[in-house]
């Protein structure tokens, strides 16, 4: 076989009957390399606690999320240019050796401010991690075949979703939080060999230089952006003058880097690829997808916990019936696309499975069996099989393939400011709405018990006056009410979106070879 596997529409016999074996022992590296990028802050969440209490600085426990989740957007349009620029291979290598790099230094940080650089320079590789995976997956296959390697990637995610918080708080009982970082190095170390021995991709020559100025301006305004999202309503006031001063910020630092794309010899994000309608409408789709997806994973767990009784533990594991469908569905679509070279009904149909299903959330109430709901959420996890691997893949294949990187980084930067804003609007709207209703139902008593937050522990909860506890969970009720029909209402932008998707035939629409 050639040294490299590359995406060809017709491979000839012998090529068509390697092809899928080797791309087989590139996709475990991939899925591993996509678990470390998916369940790292899933893992050192369960451990914060911990870590507070070893390390102290708990006034500055959240830039230990943060920290990471500005690097992670700021960095992925980056990772995705030097990919197209200087060839896959190297920059995905180069990515895991800086996620690596950072995972361990975090592991041996000393103090708060040790531990949040550290994060930083994890955040740093891990925005080239998955960005690397969909760009690498989209050079080795076609299209038309892309769909069902994508789909396994999708059930990596739901694995790390549910795993992530169960191994994390395991590894912190028995380990320490230190090896809530630690378990990535041998990870990593596998995901690593396995790259470097088995992926062989073309090399490229960058005709131009990097546009530096494009990505500080990029890097500042997602940067404002997202801490918008991540402190308004919580550390700052909406309406005050930091968050005010940040949104000016981004938008200055985003219209000038704009205008910088427009004249640049190799731009960071290319604005060409806009003109693609495909493209444009299936970044609105996958910005509304986080949106309302990392939503509903907020917000599932603290409805089954506060209303349904269930631990912590034990609300994870309730999400396995959105996961699950999720995971089957995204398999099926991704075989769908495959035998049919066809894809404009997966958004149609994900939109309204998903639009239906956060209708059907929004109706839980404090009397909702765990059954009931189970259902309503496996409906919006069909929904969102449909969805996420087809905004990749669509996005993909609007663009031609020196773009694949910069196509790649994009569309899981929308979905990732998609899953910012998402949080941030959901999260206002669910806390006013549960504040309101316990000042109503309990007055001064219930106004004090949510003043400084209106997430309450199971043993806070369990420790209040039965009245006030009912209130509060009719309130909580009430709170994701209002922010699963919001998602629903926001659902449905994305429905005239899918619809207005054309069905462009896949790159490499041959009937699929045998495996």
């Amino acid at each position: 076989m050639a040294d490299t596997i590359a995406a060809k529409a017709v491979p000839d016999e012998k090529e068509a009957q390697a092809a899928p074996r080797s791309v087989r022992v590139v996709l475990l590296a991939l899925m591993i390399t996509m678990l470390l990028a998916m369940l790292d802050n899933m893992i050192v969440s369960p451990a914060m606690p911990t870590i507070v209490g070893d390390l102290g600085g708990l006034a500055h426990l959240s830039w230990v999320v943060t920290g990471y989740t500005l690097a992670t957007a700021a960095s992925t349009p980056i990772w995705g240019k030097l990919g197209d620029m200087y060839g896959r291979k190297g920059i995905f290598l180069t990515a895991i050796v800086i996620f690596l790099l950072g995972s361990a230094l975090s592991g041996m940080a000393q103090d708060m401010n040790q531990l949040i650089g550290f994060r930083v320079v994890q955040g740093l590789g891990a925005g080239g991690l998955m960005v690397g995976v969909m760009a690498i997956i989209g050079d080795l296959v076609p299209p038309r075949d892309r769909g069902k390697y994508m789909g396994m990637m999708t059930g990596v995610m739901a694995v790390a979703m549910i795993g992530g918080p169960l191994v994390g708080g395991t590894i912190t009982d028995h380990l320490g939080w230190r090896w809530a970082f630690y378990i990535n190095l041998p990870l990593g170390a596998v995901a690593l060999a396995m790259v470097t021995a088995v992926l062989h991709l073309p090399k490229k020559k960058a005709e131009g230089r990097i546009d530096y100025l494009g990505a500080a301006l990029l890097a500042v305004g997602i940067s404002a952006l997202v801490l918008v999202t991540t402190w308004g309503g919580s550390e700052y006031a909406w309406g005050s003058a930091v968050i005010m001063e940040l949104i000016a910020i981004g938008v200055v630092a985003l219209i000038g880097f704009v205008l910088v794309q427009k004249k640049a010899a190799e731009p960071i994000m290319p604005l060409h690829i806009f003109r693609s309608r495909n493209f444009s409408l299936m970044a609105v789709v996958g910005f509304i997808t986080g949106f309302v997806m990392f939503g509903a994973m907020l917000f599932l767990p603290l409805y089954q916990q506060s209303v349904q009784g269930a631990s912590a533990t034990n609300s994870g594991l309730l999400l396995l019936p959105m996961l699950l469908s999720m995971m089957a569905v995204s398999v099926l679509a991704g075989r769908y696309t495959t035998s049919t070279g066809k894809y404009k009904i997966l958004p149609v149909v994900g939109t309204v499975l998903m639009v239906g299903g956060f209708f059907l959330l929004a109706q839980m109430d404090t009397g909702t069996s765990r059954l009931t709901s189970g259902l309503y959420m496996a409906v919006v996890g069909a929904g969102m099989g449909f969805l996420m691997q087809t905004t990749m893949l669509v996005a993909q294949n609007s663009v031609e393939m020196k773009d694949m990187g910069v196509a790649s980084s994009s569309a899981t930067l929308f979905r990732t400011l998609g899953s910012s804003f998402g949080v941030a609007i959901m999260g206002a709207l669910f806390n006013g709405r549960v504040q309101d209703v316990m000042a109503e139902r309990a007055g001064t008593v219930g106004g004090k018990v949510t003043e400084q937050s209106a997430q309450l522990t199971a043993d806070s909860l369990a420790k209040l006056p039965e009245p006030v506890r009912d209130a509060y969970q009719y309130a909580v009720s009430s709170g994701t009410h209002s922010a699963f029909l919001l998602g629903a209402a926001i659902g449905v932008a994305a429905l005239l979106a899918a619809v207005f998707i054309e069905d462009i035939p896949l790159r490499g629409s041959t009937p699929p070879v045998a495996e």
